[in-house]
């Protein structure tokens, strides 16, 4: 995973920028770790989740009907914010993004595969996250020590890979609860899910 994997960590979202309502459920601020050009990245996570935007959902429409499946749903579980600091034609320089982290929950049937997807996942955690680490700064963990759990965007029941560099975010227990509650719904016909929400749910 490199830095310009927090690009590939869109399902159907696209950049934004924090804005009104509540604060995010949640928030992680990882620490600044190196980049290969010399410069220094800070990641910041703001969770969910939260009812797609209008452009969201239209996004997730063309791409579940392009799969050859009726949209049930799409959650905007996250956003990433990423501070770049470094140097451009020898001057200080700064950048920075934010990206939507959205699951298009299309009419997916159910792997019968799953037990397999979970053990698989299982087996490649601990390397997943040394590696996220050494792109994004250690792993989150709770403060008595243990590990956030790893959540798959694309979940694994309806197919999604449980080892891609793009599928996997850290999330703290509680929201990760949440997120786990809410899939359901968002596969289901008619809930909140395929109802607009605003193009900035959260404050920073």
């Amino acid at each position: 995973m490199s830095a310009a994997a927090l690009l590939a960590l869109v399902g159907c979202g696209s950049a934004t920028v924090g804005g009104g309502g509540s604060p995010a459920r949640a928030k992680w601020v990882g620490s600044v770790v190196r980049t290969p050009d010399g410069g220094q990245l800070r990641t910041t996570l703001y969770y969910g989740p939260w009812q797609c935007s209008a452009a969201f959902l239209s996004r997730c429409e063309s791409k579940c009907a392009a799969q050859g499946y009726p949209l049930m749903g799409c959650m905007w579980l996250a956003d990433i914010k990423a501070d770049w600091q470094g140097r451009y034609l020898f001057m200080p320089a700064e950048a920075g993004g934010r990206m939507a982290i959205t699951h298009c929950c299309c009419d997916y049937p159910k792997v019968s595969d799953g037990e397999w997807r979970r053990k698989t996942w299982q087996s490649a955690r601990e390397g997943f996250r040394r590696k996220w680490s050494s792109e994004f700064g250690e792993w989150p963990k709770t403060s008595n020590g243990e590990n956030w759990a790893g959540h798959h965007i694309f979940d694994l029941a309806h197919g999604g890979p449980p080892t891609a560099n793009s599928n996997v975010i850290p999330v703290p227990g509680d929201v990760h609860t949440v997120f786990t509650n809410e899939y359901p719904a968002c596969y289901a016909p008619g809930g909140k899910w395929l109802t607009p929400g605003p193009e900035r749910p959260y404050a920073d």
